[in-house]
């Protein structure tokens, strides 16, 4: 009868081991459907690894405790990412919910164009950066014609709220239409444009493909919920 020495032994386990362990790992792979090890395959490898380590060389403790670490933290971060997506999908759906009471209001966003209805006005915010000695505000309708122009004055840093109700310039009553609107600060013999925000009305809600809330603007068109400056 042929013996058999600890030397040959050992290397008969470690070629079994070795053929084990890539038999679990191809199983593992295709349950996955993927090159990314998920859960139940790191358990099936962790288990199947136990099951036919070398009794002549076992598997040592530390190595063992960094694998379950890993599998803890495997775990962990599966269960954090279900956390985030479903608080994500909450907070959408609150956004929405919370956009769609907007319809039917007038938010005021950052353009120079404004629809005046009849017997309306238009309400809106000239933002200053910094003080000016001289403020203008001019308005255009639709041919780029100046109807109505203003001095302001000097004016201190920061938003200045103004309202027109669609007198011109000579007192006469405007029509309704789309109007632009345009504030100069005027320093040192220069003119320099200021940012305006004007109402404007929220005609529907839409949630994009990336779920994110859309508002339709009359006469502006789609914006974004964040570019809203204030609801009117």
């Amino acid at each position: 009868m042929a013996t058999v020495d600890s030397s040959t032994s050992a290397s008969i386990l470690t070629a079994l081991n070795k053929k084990s362990s890539s038999s679990a790992a191809a199983e593992a792979a295709e349950k996955a459907g993927s090159q990314t090890l998920g859960q139940d395959a790191f358990m099936h490898l962790l288990v199947t690894q136990l099951k036919n380590q070398n009794p002549l060389d076992p598997q040592d403790n530390t190595a063992f405790v960094a694998q379950l670490a890993q599998f803890s933290s495997l775990e962990g971060i599966t269960s954090l990412n279900s956390t985030v997506t479903s608080l994500a999908g909450s907070l959408q759906s609150s956004q929405a919910l919370q956009a769609s009471a907007l319809v039917g209001r007038s938010v005021a966003i950052e353009t120079d164009e404004a629809t005046l209805a009849t017997g309306g006005h238009v309400a809106g915010w000239i933002e200053l950066p910094q003080s000016t000695s001289g403020l203008l505000m001019n308005v255009y309708n639709s041919s780029n014609a100046l109807v109505f122009s203003k001095e302001l004055g000097p004016q201190a840093a920061g938003d200045l709220p103004f309202a027109w109700d669609g007198t011109a310039t000579d007192g006469t009553q405007l029509p309704a239409g789309t109007y632009r609107f345009e504030a100069l600060s005027q320093d040192d013999g220069e003119s320099t444009a200021q940012a305006t925000y004007l109402g404007a009305n929220v005609n529907s809600v839409t949630i994009g493909a990336n779920q994110e809330v859309i508002l339709n603007v009359q006469g502006i068109g789609p914006i974004a919920l964040s570019e809203v400056k204030e609801i009117l």
